[in-house]
């Protein structure tokens, strides 16, 4: 079991490594749509071919299942080939994912671009992230905070123009253009990425981060990892649902079409709670990134993952309420969107930076696990009448990850620190 030797800290020019966060940020906003744009199309996809509405959900569950459970592979890759080849092959297939669904005239045809757009956005989401985590050891709750910011509020930027041109009658055109659009984006932009030589990162001196590298096996054979994937799969499961669903919801208590005056705009309270969830999302991941590289990432987590729980409590309460629709969906995609940078983080003071395109790749397969649940919530909600069971069940879970974030998480990365501490100067011993 090797360690890895550290080259003494020193500053980097900033200028090189945050033009590499601007070009995986502006690959992450290229990407956004096909994840939290869905929920605008599938209510006209339901209306063209008359589907049930859970087995046009089943697209978007194949689409995270595959965006998830192939990331390990894709860090492979990235570890092979660096960044820019894997982000351009991300690119092409996420514009070819779209560009399909524009031409689909069956189910599977649908579930084809989820398989096309899984693969695609998964490149890309790993290999930025993947690329920030690299760069910013010294920084890595704001760095990965910004790139995974950039994934949940690049929609933002899109949501109206595509809600308009979906209004029009053509949510087929939506998808073709928009698929072209993002994926040439990503192509161009990923032409300028790739990864620090070892001399050009430094590590923080106010989160504990370990210096060694460790391999995925030698993670998956930790139990903290375990800790953290159950935890994950508790926390993304509430978010990915709301993502997925937040239209049909909406539709449901009847809120979808009430305008909401803002005396300077009006805009109908659906398409207005998706570009404010999107804007709150981008905000969450680097404010509770920032937040964790100064208080520590196991307080953060409790803080947010408890907002979380409360939060769609509240909107399983209130949400028939147009006002309080928006507002708690705000809230609660503020305090949802942190999850990805909190755990890539934490994996990374965790386990090294070598590694970490496997190992977050296999942790972040959690959200593969919770997308299992989207089309589930769309029968519990037929067999129980109300969408209160769904996000009463989801919110439990976010209050039971925050309280393993403080109650078993916090003094197991303790005592993992305290045995790599030991390890190093008797390692150090061996080979004196």
């Amino acid at each position: 079991m090797a360690l890895s030797t550290t080259a003494p800290d020193r500053p980097v020019p900033s200028s090189n490594r945050w033009l590499q966060i601007i070009f995986g940020v502006v690959c992450m906003v290229a990407a956004a749509n096909i994840q939290y744009a869905w929920t605008l199309f599938v209510p006209e996809i339901q209306k063209t071919f008359g589907w049930d509405r859970a087995a046009i959900q089943v697209a978007f569950t194949i689409f995270v299942v595959v965006q998830t459970w192939l990331t390990p592979i894709e860090g492979y890759f990235i570890d092979k080939y660096g960044p820019s080849r894997v982000v351009m092959f991300g690119g092409l297939m996420t514009g070819a994912a779209w560009v399909t669904n524009s031409y689909a005239t069956s189910i599977w045809g649908f579930y084809l671009g989820s398989v096309l757009g899984g693969i695609g956005v998964g490149c890309v989401y790993a290999t930025c992230i993947n690329n920030a985590l690299k760069w910013f050891p010294d920084k890595r709750g704001l760095a990965v905070g910004l790139t995974a910011g950039g994934y949940g509020a690049g929609s933002a930027l899109t949501i109206i123009p595509i809600a308009k041109m979906i209004d029009a009658g053509s949510y087929a055109q939506a998808f073709f253009t928009f698929g072209l659009i993002q994926g040439s984006v990503i192509i161009l932009a990923a032409l300028f990425m790739r990864a620090p030589a070892k001399d050009e990162v430094k590590y923080s001196t106010k989160v504990l981060q370990t210096r060694r590298d460790y391999t995925l096996g030698e993670a998956l054979r930790t139990p903290v990892f375990y800790v953290m994937l159950l935890m994950f799969t508790c926390t993304v499961t509430g978010g990915l649902m709301a993502v997925a669903q937040l239209g049909v919801i909406a539709t449901d208590l009847g809120v979808k079409h009430f305008q909401v005056n803002l005396y300077f705009f009006t805009m109908a309270a659906l398409p207005f709670a998706l570009m404010l969830d999107r804007v709150m999302n981008g905000i969450s991941r680097p404010l509770f990134g920032w937040i964790s590289d100064r208080i520590g990432r196991e307080k953060t987590m409790f803080i947010a993952f408890a907002m979380e729980g409360i939060g769609i409590v509240a909107l399983g309460y209130f949400g028939s309420n147009p006002w309080a629709f928006v507002i708690l969906s705000g809230i609660v995609f503020l305090a949802w969107g942190e999850v990805y940078s909190l755990f890539s983080a934490t994996a990374a003071d965790t386990f090294g930076s070598k590694h970490i395109g496997k190992i977050y790749g296999v942790l972040y397969c959690a959200k593969g696990f919770a997308a299992l649940f989207v089309p589930v919530g769309n029968l519990i909600m037929q067999a129980t009448g109300t969408w209160s069971t769904v996000l009463y069940t989801v919110a439990t879970m976010d209050l039971i990850a925050a309280a393993l974030a403080v109650a078993v998480l916090r003094p197991m990365l303790k005592q993992h620190h305290a045995n790599n501490n030991a390890a190093v100067p008797n390692a150090a011993l061996a080979h004196a």
